[in-house]
């Protein structure tokens, strides 16, 4: 399909649901506010990424991932297939541009919690697909620190903490790219503005 047309329909199909992309800084609460949307709202999917890492213990191909192998992956990317992608510590992440075709021509939602440079690829490609960025509340790198410390990941070393803390300026300051900008200062209300936007027209 050429680019650029991957999220539109020709006249005559059925309606569809929205495609939403989230993104923000790490911790700043994507996933606590997509949970909160999704319980709310049961046509709302969450999107399932391609990747070629290899499947954990417990993962289900077509639920968690599609698990491919690097070739084939490379293969849907160099077809336009992939809505975006990235290349993470030597592994290939994207999202199948027909699952995503396919969820919204059945009337679901399909909600992607990506990090910016995917969000604007997919911004290029389907240009209705719908932005939404979480912004922390001010002092904003405090509060995102502090959550950072408080979740106990043991991928949250002190080293990748200042990490994410310095990545996050950078996406932060990509915020005005996006259509909707919702700051997470209290998760009721900022989980009710993202159900207002994904319901509207």
């Amino acid at each position: 399909m050429p680019r650029g047309t991957l999220g539109r329909m020709s006249d005559g199909e059925s309606p569809r649901g929205q495609l939403i992309v989230v993104s923000g800084p790490a911790a700043v609460g994507k996933d606590s506010l997509l949970d909160r949307a999704r319980a709310v709202l049961p046509a709302l999917v969450k999107s399932v990424s391609m990747t070629t890492r290899p499947r954990a213990t417990g993962e289900v191909n077509g639920v968690n991932y599609f698990f491919v192998s690097r070739d084939e992956f490379l293969r849907h990317r160099d077809a336009d297939e992939l809505l975006e992608w990235a290349s993470v510590f030597d592994d290939y992440y994207g999202t199948p541009a027909a699952w995503v075709r396919a969820q919204r021509a059945a009337g679901c939602s399909v909600a992607m919690n990506i990090d910016v440079k995917g969000g604007l690829q997919v911004k290029r490609l389907a240009p209705d697909a719908r932005l939404v960025f979480i912004m922390p509340p001010e002092p904003r790198l405090e509060v995102l620190s502090r959550r950072l410390h408080n979740r106990h990941r043991d991928s949250d070393t002190s080293a990748a903490i200042v990490k994410r803390l310095e990545t996050a300026v950078w996406e932060m300051e990509q915020a005005p790219q996006y259509d909707r900008v919702i700051v997470n200062d209290d998760l009721d209300r900022a989980a009710a503005e993202l159900i207002a936007v994904i319901q509207e027209p």
